[in-house]
C-alpha cells in the first residue's frame, strides 16, 4: 500500500511563487493547493483539511501570523503552519515562534530543499503524535 500524499495549502499573494511553490511541492509528491489571499484561508483549511498550511507572512490584509492564529482556530486537530517569508531568518524564527507557528522556511528554500523541510517538519509532527499512540 503506498503512503498518502501530504496535502499542502500553500496561501501567499505572489502568483509566480504560488506556481514555483506548487510546480516542486507536486514534484515531490506533495498534492498541493493554492490560495493568493489571506482573506478566506479559515474555511479553505476548514473545507480542505489540509495536513501542512505554508504561509507568507508579508500579504496584504491581514498578514501570515494573523491569518494563522484565524485558521488554526478552523483547522482540524493536527494541522501544521509553517511561515514562509523573505525575512530574514531570525525575525521569522521570532515571529514563528510569537505566532505559534509550527515552523518556519525562508523564501530563498525553493524545489527540493523546500520539500524535505516540509517533510522533516511533518515527520516531527506525526513522531510526536505516534509516539504517543499505544
Amino acid at each position: 500500500m503506498s503512503e498518502m500524499k501530504i496535502r499542502v495549502l500553500v496561501v501567499d499573494d505572489d502568483q509566480e511563487q504560488l506556481t514555483l511553490a506548487e510546480r516542486s511541492l507536486s514534484t515531490y509528491g506533495f498534492d498541493v493547493r493554492t490560495h493568493r489571499s489571506s482573506l478566506g484561508v479559515s474555511n479553505l483549511v476548514r473545507s480542505t483539511l489540509p495536513d501542512l498550511v505554508l504561509l507568507d507572512v508579508n500579504i496584504p490584509a491581514l498578514t501570515g501570523d494573523k491569518v494563522l492564529t484565524l485558521a488554526r482556530n478552523q483547522a482540524p486537530p493536527g494541522t501544521l503552519f509553517v511561515l514562509f517569508s523573505a525575512s530574514d531568518e531570525s525575525t521569522l524564527r521570532r515571529l514563528a515562534k510569537e505566532s505559534g507557528a509550527d515552523g518556519y522556511i525562508t523564501k530563498s528554500t525553493q524545489g527540493e530543499d523546500l520539500a524535505k523541510k516540509l517533510h522533516a517538519i511533518h515527520a516531527k509532527a506525526r513522531g510526536t503524535l505516534a509516539s504517543s499512540a499505544p
